[in-house]
Order: C-alpha cells, then structure tokens, then sequence
C-alpha cells in the first residue's frame, strides 16, 4: 500500500509517496483559485511516476493554507455572534493592548477588521455564575430566536455562540445552538465551548468568532477535496495536519479549523525534526523558505515546542489552539522588489505568487522578485528549473530588475539583483534571531536547515549572518514540508479550565480535576473512535497548565501517572518551576502554584516514513555528477565559472567544495567559494566552512 503527503504553497504544490518501490517526490503549481484543482493533478502525476494505480494510496496527508488564506486576505464569512447580555463589545475591547506602545500609527486589528462586526453581534439574557456554573438567569430563547430572524434577514449563515463562564456549564451554549439550528437550519454554528473551554472570555469568544469566520469555506474545501478524491478513484482516507503537528480527519478540521490556521508551517517543522533525527543533529534552527513566506522554527533538543497562549495570533486576532512554536514572515522566492514613495528598497512582503509568478516565469508578471534575481546573478539556470518542466526567461527577469530597480537606482541590473538577495536575507535573518536569540537560545548551538524551493539557496548566508553551527540541508529540500505529513501522528487535544491552588490541595479538589481529566479523555477517545483505532494503539497524555498565582499565562507540564494527588503535587510544581526556568531564565520558588487548565492528548503512533540509506560514495562520483560550468556571482560580488552538480548522483560520504551548485528537481543548492558539503548516510548534506 502507499501513502501520499500533499502541501499547498503559495506557489507550488509539493508531493511525496511512499510505496513498496521507494520513494517518490514532486511537483506541481498550486491552483490559488482552488487548491484542491492542484492537489488531485499532483496525486495523479506522482502515482504515474511511481507507476502505481490509485487504488494502492491509503492514505492522503494534506497540509493547506486555506484557512491561513482567509485571515490574510480578510474575505471570511460574515459572522453572527451571540452573547451574554452586558459582554457585546468584549470582542472589540480586547485586553487594550496596543500592538506598539509607543507609535502613534498603529492598527489594532480586531478593531479595524472584527471578525464579527458590532451589528452582527447580539447580546442575550443568560448568566452562569462561577465556581461552580450555577444558573443564575435561565436563557432567554426568544431572544436568540428574534436575532435568528435578524441574521435571516442579513443573509448571515455562519454563527458564533460566546456565553460567559460556559466553560464551566455549557447548556446555555448548547441549547443555542439547538434554537440556531431550527431557525437556520443550514448555518455553520461554533460554540466556545467546543473550540476553547477555558478561561478568558475574550481569547475565548475571538477563538470561537475566528472559528465561524474560517469556518464555512474550510470546510466546503475540505469536503470538496474528500468528494475529488473519490471521484478520481483513490480509496485513501484523507487526513489534514493542525497546527499541534498532528493529523487529524476531514470531518474534525471542517468543524473546528481554527485547529489547521497553521497547518501548511507544521508540517515543515515536523519534516525538518524527522531530518535532524537522521543527521544525529539535536539542536536545529528550521527556515521554510517557499514562493510566498518564510517559516521560521527553533527546536532545542530534537523537540519542538507549542506556543505560549500569550502569543496564539493569527491575522491579529487571539485564537486559543495549540500551535507549534514558528513565525512566518513574507519573504520567499515570488516576494517582490521594489521602490518606496520615500525612495526605499524593500522586498517584500508582496508576493507574485503562483499567477502571475516572478517575472522569469513568463506568465505576464513584470514586477521583480527573489527568484528573478537569483536568475539575473546565474544561481537559477532557466533551463533546469523544476527539472527543465518550467523553463524560466532570463531576458524578462533582467527586464523587470532594470526597469523598476537598477535604473530607478542609478546601479547596475547585477548591484540590483545582490541588493535584492541581501535585503531578503537580512528580513530573515532579523526573524531568525527573534525566534533563538530573543528566546534564550543560542544560535551557535544550532545548525540552520534551510528548506522549500527557494531555502538552499539562502542557507549559507543565513547562517554566517546569525552565526549558526553549520548548515543541514534536506535530502529533498522542496519537498521537506510534504515529507513531514508522513512522519506525524495522529493527535487530538481537549482543555478544560479547572482552577486548583496546589499548595493547599485537598483530596476533594484532586478528585474533581480527575473527573474533568476522566472526561477530557472520553472526548478523546470518542475522536480516535471515529477513526477506527484499536484501544491497544491509544495513547493519552496528560497535561497540567500552571501559572504562578497573578501571572498572566500558563506553562505546560506533565502531570505525574495521569492523575492529581496530594501524593504528586510536589512533583508537578517542581516540574512548573523546571518549564519556568527553562522559558524565562527565573523562578519565584515561594510563590503559591496553581493548576489552571488540564489538558489530554489523545495520540495514536503511525509509521513514519522511512528514508533509505545511500550507498557508500566515493570522489570520482563528482566526474558522473557533473553536468557543466555556469559563470555565477555570489553573495560578496565575486563571480566564479561554478560547476553544477547532480545532487541525485552523489553516494554517501562524498564531499564537494565551493564554488559549486548542486541541482536536484525540487530545489538548487548554492556552496559559496570557502565553503564544502558533504553527504550524509541518509542523503542530506551538511555545509560548513573550510
């Protein structure tokens, strides 16, 4: 049987299969206009390539941008959102916090663009009151079946339900939905209690709006590439990665896809850990550099980390689910070039995208980009791009530099191609050194693995400009992304907000956080039912979020045997000390713990994708691997007669010294004058200086 890895980029769609013959790698443009167009074509391609039929795929493990998209370009649903009556503007309030404190042209983006604007949102009789969820005011469902009629009226289809302190009693929320559902009876209707039951009204009530305002057109995606799947004959199941890193179904991400607004960076990192793993590199600083972005993830001691809620924005907006730890920023090989109104040169974060694309590849683009000037500087033979299936037009990327750079500049088209290469490093580089150096990590601990399309090119001068350890470049660069959605597993997560002083624990406060945990993991085995997991491969963790009493956000631990005691409370506060000291360099030891939130994973382990080890090298493989000599200018001006290599044809063990270009059909990589890479047992290559 085989199994498929699809990931949708802004400007590629990359593929990986793995079956009983090898392994596989490909691609194809992403179809922006509807992915999913580009996702069958590619499946289709790589099956012919494998020379199998469809009817071997088992599985289709999907990495996608769609929801992400959304949140971008703003054109979300229009969202109606009910909630407890005295809390309207929750949403609009925020936590007052100012995006830059000290700048008077600032955007606070749940203001200029709420996901669900004053009018749509509807307040309603109905109070729970804490600790316990007593019901003080029963809800009114007139008046949730009078704002019904108004959404009629609207058009409005997709609604979001946010009642305060539903976390700890959610059948107000429930029978709204109930109400919602028979007065509209094709609406797409979010609960905060599905999507975040914890504390935080606004977090909450953001997650749930995010929720509905993605929520429609994911899911008409997703169920639309469920339906194409079958159609074109593939019996595979077809899974999505979330932002956790996990996998999960069709029918789960198209209710929740809050939980895939980072699907496409997840799987880069999940690619790049399984890579390292290989290398026997622990300590890696991951860079995704594709035709749109750049995914930027540090991971200390082959783990990635999740994201501190204090810092789970998407697009601006608060949205509590968990994400691995990464920053994205628009700089790829479709970012553009071009002149300010006050005379400035940036690149960035404009980009061609796949339609028009860079200049150079000759569908109508006239702007200037990353890759037009690695064309320009002889990095990117026209020819050999993507295996010489999309010629590139050297001609129209030296125009379009000329044009609106070098001339407007008074420099020569070479001077404007560097200044593009080096304007784009150093955007990323800034971005490097914010998710190491400004966590507490050290780069010089890290090798840097640059990946995508456009990441080998990068690699090395991104590198000396963070001072990384060395340079770990992916056996299939472009492809590393797609080859991650084979090498996670299936995962679920349920929370739920029980606050707990450690301190002073007692055994009838322990019991009801072990209740919540009982009922956390039903909700987690009831997922992994629906996906027909024998309870043999089920494995559940649990999660303990602390905070010290008054601190603003929580820290992950790992709660002692899966349960609370008074027998292990020590234990789980000196493991939150532990995380605390690890994440800020300080603990406050005499300041009281409490439990915040408890959290089960519920996990089940899937085969990974299995890499081949090379055979044994030797140097005259170079002689085999030669293709020919190609004037190419590097980073410090110089220019060389570069050889270009057969990436593909280099064994185990072999070196090869810069200047040299290694080409592989889904990504170049660039060796500087001074620099040698050298092959590793599983492919890779590991560049460092001489």
């Amino acid at each position: 049987m085989a199994r498929i890895g699809v990931d949708v980029g802004g400007t590629n769609t990359d593929l990986v299969l793995e079956c009983r013959s090898g392994i596989f790698f490909h691609k194809v443009p992403s179809t922006p206009e509807d992915q999913s167009t580009g996702v069958i074509d590619g499946v289709q391609q790589i099956c012919r390539i494998a020379g199998i039929s469809g009817q071997e795929v088992e599985l289709i493990a999907h990495g996608t941008t769609v929801a992400t998209n959304i949140t971008i370009e703003h054109n979300g649903a229009e969202v109606g959102f009910l909630t407890t009556r005295g809390f309207r503007d929750i949403l609009h309030i925020g936590r007052h916090k100012r995006p830059m404190n000290f700048s008077l042209h600032f955007d606070v983006p749940w203001q200029a663009r709420p996901l669900a604007r004053r009018r749509n949102r509807i307040a309603i009789s109905e109070r729970i009151l804490p600790p316990q969820g007593r019901v003080e005011t029963p809800l009114d469902e007139d008046e949730v079946r009078a704002a019904c009629a108004t959404f009629r009226r609207r058009g409005i289809k997709s609604v979001a339900i946010g009642f305060m302190f539903s976390f700890l009693n959610e059948t107000h929320e429930r029978r709204a939905k109930e109400i919602v559902l028979e007065e509209i009876p094709d609406a797409y209707v979010t609960l905060s209690c599905e999507v975040a039951n914890v504390v935080r009204e606004y977090e909450r009530f953001s997650t749930a709006a995010m929720n509905a305002y993605v929520g429609p057109k994911t899911s008409t995606y997703l169920r639309n590439l469920e339906r194409k799947v079958r159609e074109a004959g593939f019996p595979a199941k077809v899974r999505v990665i979330q932002s956790n890193g996990g996998i999960s179904t069709i029918d789960g991400c198209s209710r929740k896809p809050t939980t895939i607004l980072m699907s496409g960076p997840a799987g880069g990192v999940i690619g790049g850990v399984a890579e390292a793993e290989l290398a026997g590199t622990r300590n890696v600083m991951t860079i995704d550099i594709g035709g749109t972005s750049a995914d930027i993830s540090t991971i200390p001691n082959g783990s990635f980390r999740i994201m501190n809620a204090r810092d789970t924005f998407v697009g601006g907006h608060a949205v509590l689910t968990p994400m691995i730890d990464l920053i994205t920023i628009g700089a790829g090989g479709g970012s553009i070039a071009y002149i300010d109104e006050a005379g400035g040169f940036n690149v960035g974060p404009r980009s061609a995208g796949a339609m028009p694309g860079p200049a150079c590849y000759g569908r109508g683009g006239t702007e200037p980009t990353v890759t037009d000037a690695q064309v320009v500087l002889g990095r990117m033979d026209p020819e050999k791009f993507l295996g010489g299936d999309l010629p590139l037009s050297a001609e129209l990327a030296h125009s379009a530099i000329k044009t609106k750079i070098a001339d407007p500049l008074g420099i020569s088209v070479t001077e404007a191609a560097l200044g593009i290469i080096r304007v784009v490093n150093s955007n990323m580089a800034l971005a490097i050194r914010s998710n190491s150096i400004a966590r507490g990590l050290d780069p010089r601990d890290f090798s840097l693995m640059p990946f995508g399309g456009a990441g080998p090119f990068h690699g090395v001068a991104l590198a000396e400009a963070v001072s990384a350890k060395d340079v770990l470049v992916p056996i299939a660069p472009g492809i590393t992304a797609a080859m991650g959605l084979l090498s996670t597993d299936i995962q679920y997560e349920h929370v739920r907000s029980v606050i707990t002083p450690l301190i002073t624990l007692t055994e009838g406060e322990a019991n009801r956080v072990n209740e919540v945990i009982a009922q956390l993991m039903q909700e987690g085995a009831r997922d992994l039912d629906s996906d027909g997991i024998p309870d043999a491969e089920r494995i559940y963790e649990i999660v303990a979020e602390c905070r010290y009493h008054g601190q603003g956000f929580e820290l992950r631990a790992p709660l002692p045997e899966g349960r609370l005691s008074l027998e292990n409370r020590q234990q789980l506060i000196e493991d939150f000390h532990a995380q605390h000291r690890s994440d800020y360099g300080y603990t406050f030891d005499d300041t009281l713990v409490e439990l915040y939130n408890v959290r089960v994973i519920a996990r089940v382990v899937v085969p990974h994708i299995a890499l081949p080890e090379l055979q044994q090298g030797h140097q005259s493989q170079l002689d085999t691997a030669l293709l020919y000599h190609r004037d190419t200018t590097f980073d410090d001006g110089s220019k060389h007669a570069t050889p270009r290599y057969d990436r593909t044809k280099l064994g185990q063990g072999v070196s090869v010294d810069g200047p040299a270009i290694l080409v592989q059909h889904n990504s170049t990589t660039l060796l500087p004058p001074g620099y040698r890479a050298e092959v590793l047992r599983h492919g890779s290559l590991r560049i460092a200086r001489l």
